[in-house]
């Protein structure tokens, strides 16, 4: 099947239209439709300001359903993805009690009960089945609020949306709410190339079976829409037939499938409508609200959210996902939906698209500016806006616009986008944000910078980043400056040097003039290469930012001067675990003290909790260089007798598929991994069932 030539904006729409969903109704998920209407009136627009939270959150509707996609690209993009590959996505992204679930407990919270049948080896999509959970558990809401990306990988293909849904939902799920997320998925997918929505709701209930709950359900809020004019009494309807006293647990499906559909029939169509009577109506507002986003965002598009309020400019295109793959946690919706684009490309056989050269900001996409926003410090004087544009742009056909206006003498405008935790997100209350930066020193930022030709007089622009100092408060490091007339262009190869340990926050563009000055100057792109050259050490200036660059995935760590981490594992292996992805060609070594330890050591390319290499010394008196990849497959081991509490020097260096492992500066192994090699990752820390101290972290080319 082809792809629709505006594919990837459909799915920014989509992306964006979640992530304005989910934001919207986030602030008063759970509320009763009588409490809304009581406390909020009818929801027109975004509402966390009245009730003093925050509007980008850490939510599991966006983690999950951008987490457990990535199932495809792990496992070669294979349509022949199985349930148990994606239940292996769980067990390698989610760390325990701490990231995208809720952690209610078993039979009480539908993915905790499945990732614990997970753990203990029941394989999906046995791990969600009515068989072993019973239906109340199994029914409950979680299968479509992850469901959106399996639809947007799949345009104009409910068959295989539907048949992608159902595998993924299986893991945790069964029975209603499987074809629930069937329907949506079937849905999402078609609205890619079908505008008319009784259309797609026939579509989508071709999926499922005639006689399904869900079917009946929708049907009955399709007739009582065609007898009542008024949403709020088809709502009442709703509450009476399908309410929650009938479908019990914390979160059914049914209930808030309905109210989906009740948004969608009497949203005329209209974005916002649609969005503020799913949210009145109640129930679990933020997920309704992210599935009836997303589908209206791709059904019509970035023009449907633009014709009503202001929706993007608040959010700014941010988005936070808290995994094992820490480096990806502070993210954006353009960068997002390229990942979807290229696995929905990848599913027909298309190459990738890598906008820019691969640049990670290229404003290419409409009205994107991925994060980037006007500084607040007190430093700055005058003001700067941000705003995507056609031109200016070298390789490509947009750029973000930085306009400024009445910069004081000797005075700067600055614009930056997050590279780590931002500071408004420290103290986040509900799902954790775990995270690691994704910018470090020994790093090169490139960028282009293009001056207004109407511009009247030359400034001074230069790049710029913030890295977590003293008391954690953001201090500034500036790159080469050039003078900008009108129409020039700069390019910046600029290498960051070191920080102290200290984690670098953002990375943006300083613009300086003369008093009084007026004026745009555009970037182009921006974005930076390389191996980092780092010591993750407690900083000299203190701060505690630095502890949580680390990814936690043990029981404990703790920091303190007798050794800088300090980690305890109570049963498995645990990863405490820092970088990208991205990071390809290396080494990492570190001094490693085992404390009645199991196995303890060092690992490199890590793609979560259980993809990486790893160099271990093992309580049998054995060194080993081990991979995991569904499994742990010793490459090599050598005996290598250690002593408890006693410090050794461990080193592993990966370079293309060799992998060499060094113990006291002696080569142990130097292995050719031929048989699907890991090529880029992260590096970590190893505890297994034990206590492990290690001193700072040394990571080089």
């Amino acid at each position: 099947m082809s792809l629709p030539p505006d594919y990837a904006e459909r799915v920014y729409a989509g992306v964006l239209g979640k992530l304005i969903g989910v934001y919207l109704g986030r602030p008063f998920e759970g509320w009763t439709y009588d409490r809304i209407l009581a406390e909020l009136g009818e929801i027109h627009y975004y509402v966390h300001q009245r009730l003093a939270k925050p509007l980008i959150v850490t939510d599991d509707d966006i983690s999950g359903t951008f987490t457990f996609l990535r199932a495809l690209p792990d496992y070669n993009n294979s349509r022949d993805l199985t349930p148990a590959q994606i239940g292996q996505t769980w067990l390698n992204y989610i760390i325990e009690q701490k990231t995208i679930l809720w952690w209610g407990g078993m039979g009480n919270s539908t993915e905790h009960t499945a990732f614990l049948r997970l753990k203990r080896g029941v394989q999906a999509p046995e791990s969600g089945s009515i068989a072993r959970n019973g239906q109340v558990v199994a029914e409950q809401i979680g299968a479509q609020i992850f469901i959106d990306g399996w639809a947007m990988v799949a345009p104009g293909d409910p068959e295989l949306a539907a048949d992608l849904a159902r595998r993924a939902a299986s893991v945790s799920h069964d029975g209603a709410a499987i074809h629930g997320a069937q329907v949506l998925a079937a849905m999402e997918a078609l609205a890619f190339v079908e505008p008319d929505l009784n259309r797609l709701i026939d579509g989508a209930l071709a999926v499922i079976p005639r006689d399904a709950l869900i079917a009946r359900m929708i049907n009955d809020i399709r007739d009582w829409h065609a007898l009542y004019p008024d949403w709020r009494t088809t709502r009442a309807c709703v509450d009476e037939h399908y309410g929650y006293h009938i479908y019990g647990g914390n979160c059914h499906m049914v209930p808030n499938h309905a109210l989906i559909h009740l948004g969608l029939l009497y949203g005329e169509d209209d974005f916002q409508r649609s969005l503020m009577i799913t949210n009145t109506a109640g129930w679990d507002t933020d997920c309704n609200s992210g599935n009836v986003g997303c589908l209206m965002g791709i059904k019509n598009g970035l023009a449907g959210i633009a014709a009503g309020p202001d929706w993007r400019g608040p959010v700014a295109d941010r988005l936070y996902l808290p995994t094992a793959d820490g480096g990806r946690a502070v993210t954006d919706a353009v960068s997002e939906t390229y990942n979807v684009v290229n696995i929905g490309r990848a599913l027909v056989g298309q190459a990738p698209l890598a906008p820019k050269n691969g640049a990670r900001f290229h404003f290419e996409l409409p009205g994107s500016v991925q994060g980037f926003q006007p500084e607040t410090s007190g430093e700055t004087q005058g003001t700067v806006a941000v705003e995507n544009v056609m031109g200016y742009s070298q390789a490509g056909s947009r750029s973000l616009a930085l306009r400024y206006r009445n910069l004081a003498p000797g005075r700067a405008a600055r614009v930056a986008t997050p590279t780590f935790t931002p500071p408004e997100a420290i103290g986040m209350q509900g799902y954790t944000l775990l995270a690691s930066p994704s910018l470090y020193a020994g790093q090169v930022v490139r960028a282009r910078v293009v001056a207004d030709r109407d511009n009247v007089m030359p400034v001074t622009c230069r790049l710029y980043i913030r890295a977590y100092a003293a008391g954690d408060q953001l201090e500034h490091t500036f790159g080469p400056a050039a003078e900008l007339g009108p129409g020039d262009a700069h390019d910046w190869a600029w290498r960051i040097g070191s920080t102290d340990g200290a984690p670098i926050a953002e990375v943006g563009v300083e613009i300086v003039g003369d008093n009084g000055t007026s004026g745009s100057v555009y970037l182009d792109y921006l974005t930076w290469d390389g191996t980092p050259d780092v010591v993750f050490n407690r900083p000299a200036n203190g701060g505690s930012l630095w502890q949580r660059a680390w990814v936690a995935g043990v029981d404990q760590l703790t920091f303190s001067h007798e050794s800088t981490y300090r980690m305890v594992q109570n049963e498995g292996t645990g990863l405490v675990i820092q970088g990208t992805r991205e990071w390809r060609d290396y080494r990492v070594a570190a001094p490693v003290r085992p404390h009645m330890a199991r196995r303890a050591g060092i690992a490199a390319r890590v793609q979560g909790m259980r993809r990486w290499y790893g160099l271990l010394l093992c309580a049998d008196g054995m060194a080993r260089l081990v991979k995991a990849l569904d499994g742990e497959q010793v490459l090599a081991e050598a005996t290598c007798p250690w002593e408890l509490d006693r410090t050794y020097q461990l080193e592993l260096a990966v370079r293309g598929r060799e992998v060499i492992g060094l113990v006291d500066g002696v080569e142990q192994f130097r292995i050719d991994d031929q048989q699907q090699p890991l090529l880029s990752g992260a590096v970590a820390m190893v505890a297994d069932e034990g206590r492990v101290d290690i001193q700072d972290v040394r990571v080089c080319a």
